[in-house]
């Protein structure tokens, strides 16, 4: 799931000759709980083979492993380090890109989506109350108009009933078919000043 640098992480060699290296113990658990890395969520085998993580990249090809001893030489050692630099900063460009290029459209989806979920179960949105499309209807509002604010509505999850500090604003439709506004206080609990200062006069006690 990470990159194992020399002297760190878990070698384990098996009586056929391979050799498994892991990171951290985490991995090393999971290998002794057979578990197969390419149905592992987080594991480098499960990113790549869902198409997560490059796989053809020639930034890749300096990371392999060679097994061949090289005689020292100072200057060697300076441009390997350069060019290990100039690599890592390459790779990690190419992987912004390629992650953009795989995120792209990700917002298009869910909004279809989005737009699915509402048309199939649109039923169960809010919908406006009749004694409103009638006063609508008063005012000289179309039905095409009306359709158009319920679907607003619907989306936005607004409802008509608005509330301004403890007091509720509500509408009804009197018999003559006027629309009258009523203020309601909001109901809360209260505390007397004797309970208080009896609650005090204990924790004094």
């Amino acid at each position: 799931s990470r990159p194992a640098y020399p002297s760190k992480g878990i070698t384990f060699m098996r009586n056929d000759g391979r050799a498994f290296r892991f990171c951290r113990s985490k991995c090393h658990k999971n290998f002794k709980m057979k578990r197969n890395p390419r149905k592992v969520g987080w594991t480098k085998a499960y990113r790549k083979a869902a198409g997560k993580e490059m796989q053809v990249d020639t930034t890749l090809q300096f990371a392999a492993r060679r097994n061949v001893p090289v005689r020292y030489d100072r200057d060697l050692v300076q441009t390997t380090l350069r060019a290990m630099s100039r690599v890592s900063e390459i790779r990690s460009r190419r992987e912004r890109v390629f992650y953009k290029k795989r995120m792209a459209g990700n917002r298009a989806r869910a909004l279809a989506d989005a737009r699915r979920l509402v048309a199939e179960h649109g039923h169960l949105l809010p919908r406006m109350r009749g004694s409103e499309k009638r006063a609508l209807l008063e005012k000289g509002v179309t039905e095409e108009e009306i359709a158009e604010v319920e679907r607003e509505q619907a989306l936005s999850g607004k409802r008509r009933t608005a509330v301004f500090g403890e007091e509720k604003v509500r509408q009804r439709l009197t018999v003559d078919g006027e629309i009258v506004e009523e203020r309601e206080e909001a109901t809360g609990m209260t505390f007397d000043d004797d309970d208080e200062e009896d609650d005090d006069e204990m924790e004094m006690d």
